[in-house]
């Protein structure tokens, strides 16, 4: 026990590190883990007495945790046996791609990301880009909602800012939970998706082991109370109208449902821009008739240089107005013990069409789309006083018009969409597909062909 024993300096050195190794794994690293564990639980207290709607304990189990319980649900498990009999596999190569599955969907949602940072950046970059205008009864409507149910917004989808408006909105409310398409599985932005607390959805993927994993974890976070957005078009609009919803997520919502259980409350939000940032790549996609969106990172990032640089002089000016209104919420237990999805899918984009943002932009390109001749000013005013008080009831004052419109003609025009004349504003050779594209955003409101367009709305929606 007490002899002399000789090596080497670098096998010494090889011992020690294996040394440290294992005690900082087996104290060091649980110890400050508890410690920075304890000190979040704290926060996460405080921060709760703040929030209309404190964040459910499911939201903030460890990610590992949410991972062995998906896997080994009940159905997950069913789904595994079936793959691996359909596909000629050992059970336990599928219970690994089920498990690979489960660690791309589950989110490991971080407090400290999402308050801290998350809302602060979205917040910022709202206010930077945008006038941001909400609907009167914003808070009133999420005021009015159980405590206990589970709250889910519904939203169309025009532009990849919405998860920022969304975010900015209801961070006074509870932390949200979005479904998030491939288009963010990239490193890092991924990791930072993730820690805000949103799930990865493989939009095309038709195979039955991957859709009963995301299934059953979006009904276990429903059943856990988290806050959901969930985008039912399925992806971006290309053509500025409101599409029938798809029902897929919706799915999962309505048969994890158990009648008697903690309800599942939607509220419908319609959003609607002056302008849309992506406005001339999705409609460059509508041209094409396909969904590839070309919008090259060179071209991004110099136009975000371009902007900050504006900023910085005090030279940039906002997009004009982004506005989102909540439209009257939609129990889910009003259906009844076995609630209809198309039902339920229909009334939901039927709610968000009818709590469409009537702004300027829009009003302004459906006239000259509609005219096909120069408006001059007085004639603009006159018939974008008529939309308002046929639409929402109420009529500004002219003068208040006049400005509004004299600025939307201005915009449109630095975008070669529209040309003034003699007589007024008239459309560039160009420009309608981009007047078409705004004036469609509120085309259901109105008499006529455009209405027609948006009432695909009441068709039968696919899965």
């Amino acid at each position: 026990m007490t002899s002399t024993i000789e090596m080497p300096l670098w096998a010494l050195l090889l011992l020690l590190a294996f040394a440290a190794v294992t005690f900082a794994s087996h104290f060091l690293f649980p110890s400050v883990r508890w410690f920075f564990r304890r000190r979040l639980e704290r926060a996460v207290a405080r921060l709760n007495t703040k929030l209309t709607r404190p964040i459910e304990p499911f939201k903030l189990a460890r990610r590992n945790d949410l991972i062995q319980r998906l896997v080994y649900d009940p159905d997950v498990t069913q789904a595994i046996v079936a793959y691996a009999a359909r596909n000629k596999v050992r059970e336990d190569v599928a219970f690994e791609k089920a498990r690979r599955y489960a660690r791309e969907i589950v989110p490991s949602f971080s407090a400290f990301a999402y308050f801290s940072f998350g809302t602060r950046v979205a917040n910022w970059l709202a206010t930077m880009l945008y006038e941001v205008k909400t609907g009167p009864q914003n808070a009133a409507i999420i005021e009015s909602i159980d405590k206990d149910a589970t709250m889910i917004f519904i939203m169309n989808h025009r532009s990849n800012m919405d998860y920022v408006l969304v975010t900015t909105l209801a961070a006074q409310s509870s932390a949200l939970s979005y479904a998030v398409g491939e288009w963010a599985r990239v490193w890092p932005l991924s990791r930072l998706i993730k820690a805000m607390g949103a799930y990865f959805i493989r939009r095309r993927a038709r195979g039955g082991l991957y859709r009963t994993v995301l299934a059953r974890y979006v009904q276990m976070a429903t059943t856990g109370g988290v806050t959901q957005a969930i985008f039912p078009e399925g992806g971006l609009t290309v053509d500025g109208i409101v599409k029938p919803a798809k029902l897929g997520l919706l799915s999962y919502l309505v048969e994890g449902w158990k009648p008697g259980g903690r309800d599942v409350v939607f509220v419908p939000i319609a959003i609607n821009y002056d302008r849309v940032l992506e406005d001339r790549v999705l409609i460059a996609a509508a041209a094409r008739g396909d969904r590839r969106f070309h919008a090259r990172a060179s071209v991004i990032v110099r136009s975000s240089i371009r902007m900050m640089w504006q900023r910085l002089r005090g030279r940039f000016v906002r997009f004009g107005t982004a506005s989102v209104v909540f439209a009257e919420p939609i129990r889910l237990s009003d259906y009844g013990d076995a609630p209809r999805l198309g039902d339920l899918g229909r009334d939901l984009m039927v709610r968000i069409q009818a709590a469409m943002p009537v702004l300027y932009v829009p009003m302004v390109a459906r006239l000259l789309v509609r005219s096909g001749r120069p408006l001059d000013n007085a004639a603009l005013v006159a018939q974008v006083a008529q939309i308002l008080h046929s639409v929402e009831g109420t009529t500004p004052r002219p003068e208040d018009i006049a400005i509004e419109v004299a600025r939307a003609c201005t915009d449109l025009a630095k975008r070669h969409a529209i040309f003034q004349v003699d007589g007024g504003w008239q459309m560039a050779p160009d420009g309608a597909p981009l007047l078409t594209y705004y004036a469609n955003s509120i085309a259901h409101f109105l008499p006529g062909a455009d209405a027609a367009a948006a009432k695909e709305i009441s068709a039968p929606a696919g899965s």
